[in-house]
């Protein structure tokens, strides 16, 4: 066997993904929030980039007209002079436009001395954050006066409690673990289920609802009005049977009429079966739209109008551009200056061309869904990513990132950009429907029925054949399931 080395020459094609493609589609799948946050790093990061203080952030940027973008042929055309070819042409030009310190795109939120203050002001105004349920426990259990003995016990039993406020820990694995012997456990148990919230080291929903009752009967204000007697025995003895709706097994076993029982069942009602989700529980976090559908009184159609995104406001100071071509300044701080311009003007591009693409994807959105907006979600039609992206040239990841996370603010409220895409069917006249207004009829239909005699699965699917759509009993089951709605048994009213 002999090795050798030799020279080679071949062509071959390889998809090899930029740095700067690989920003590109990070900065088009952030939503706007996180892409405020993004540009805040790289300004902290990156000396030679400045934005200029806006009044508001969310303030419109642009329209993007309907009659600026056409379908022709399955896919998507410009106006030569509509704004969003000039917008385009931008782009293009935009390493020559980044030249001088005075660029600014051609939409720009008007400047504002107060915005810091305004600011400010929001953070100071917001709610703090709820403390834990453990820490709340642990805060009232240090005021309880008891032996060392049992404040020992009820701090073990205290570090065993779910987040719903639920012991689901059995008292011997607590005693097998902590040494303490299960009466003091018991005793210590007893006295952490009078903590406030009512209901809390319940080991199961029934104890947890008769704590709270009990709670109830002490306070002569919320006790009026409660039959104590007969709610206790609902919540010992028939769980089961309310959760199943069985109201006429019920009025046998305790020779109480309907009635009464639907009374006693309301008042249950307003009991809490997870008392310890009260605490430490995050707040949504906030939606910032990308876009704004609005009415267009004018044109009777809908039009988009973007929000303005940090790009807006971004641009590279002169004095660095000046020192970069400056023969005297040191090679490593031109080489570093460099740097940071390229990045700069990657990432004010990249910013750009974000809102370009979703711009464009928002529009056949609108178009396409016009009956959605004007009659509501029954009216959604079928609209895959993949004929999107047909329609604009690009390809499907680039839609499915243009969308993700995204919200739009439209007449009829706010929705994830992703919701207006789905498969679907057609109804016996040959209107297309998604799956998603598919589940808006199964509701319709089953918040229109007789109460007293619900439909079950295989009628539902008689009465939306009757209305033109064709589905499968297992269809009408799993939508049903989706939409939390329960069983017709479940939802019969007596």
């Amino acid at each position: 066997m002999q090795l050798g080395q030799s020279m080679s020459m071949r062509m071959d094609q390889r998809q090899i993904l930029t740095p700067r493609m690989i920003q590109s589609m990070e900065i088009l799948q952030l939503p706007l929030m996180a892409l405020e946050e993004r540009v805040e790093q790289e300004l902290q990061a990156n000396p030679v980039l400045e934005i200029k203080a806006t009044t508001d952030p969310l303030a419109s940027r642009a329209e993007v007209a309907p009659t600026d973008v056409s379908i022709e042929n399955g896919r998507l055309s410009q106006a030569a002079d509509g704004p969003s070819a000039e917008e385009f042409q931008r782009l293009d030009r935009i390493a020559d436009y980044l030249e001088n310190e005075e660029y600014s795109p051609a939409y720009r939120p008007r400047q504002s001395a107060d915005s810091g203050e305004e600011r400010f002001d929001a953070i100071a105004n917001s709610a703090a954050r709820s403390g834990s349920l453990l820490d709340h426990l642990i805060d009232q259990w240090r005021l309880i006066d008891t032996l060392p003995e049992l404040r020992q016990a009820g701090r073990a039993i205290i570090d065993h409690i779910e987040p719903d406020g639920y012991l689901r820990t059995p008292l011997t694995d607590i005693a097998a673990s902590t040494s303490n012997p299960i009466d003091r456990l018991q005793i210590a148990l007893r006295l952490v289920q009078q903590l406030d919230p009512s209901g809390v080291g319940a080991r199961s929903l029934s104890e947890c609802l008769k704590l709270q009752l009990d709670a109830l009967e002490d306070d002569e204000e919320y006790a009026e009005g409660h039959d104590f007697d007969l709610e206790r025995r609902l919540i010992r003895d028939h769980i089961k049977d309310l959760e199943l709706n069985r109201y006429p097994q019920i009025a046998r076993a305790t020779g109480r009429p309907i009635d009464e029982l639907k009374r006693a069942v309301r008042r249950l009602g307003r009991l809490n079966p997870a008392p310890g989700r009260a605490f430490g529980i995050d707040e949504a976090p906030p939606v910032t739209p990308d876009a704004e559908v609005f009415l267009n009184e004018e044109t009777g159609r809908y039009d988009v109008r973007m929000r303005s995104d940090p790009s807006d406001n971004l641009y590279i100071r002169k004095r660095y551009r000046a020192m970069l071509a400056d023969k005297s300044v040191e090679k490593t701080t031109r080489e570093f200056l460099a740097d940071k311009l390229r990045s700069a003007r990657w990432l004010i591009e990249a910013i750009q061309q974000r809102a370009s693409t979703i711009a464009r994807v928002i529009r056949i959105v609108v178009d396409q869904q016009q009956e959605f907006f004007e009659k509501g979600p029954e009216y959604l039609r079928p609209l895959p990513m993949i004929q999107v992206a047909d329609m604009l040239g690009i390809h499907v990841a680039t839609v499915s990132r243009a969308v993700s996370e995204k919200w739009i603010q439209t007449p009829v409220g706010v929705f994830p950009l992703r919701r207006f895409f789905s498969m679907g069917t057609t109804d016996a006249s040959g209107q297309e429907m998604s799956w998603n207004a598919v589940q808006e009829k199964i509701r319709k239909i089953i918040d229109e029925e007789d109460k007293q005699k619900p439909l079950n699965d295989d009628e539902i699917v008689e009465v939306a054949k009757s209305q033109g759509i064709d589905l499968a009993r297992r269809t009408v089951a799993k939508y049903r399931k989706l939409l939390n709605i329960p069983t017709a048994r479940q939802r019969r009213a007596y």
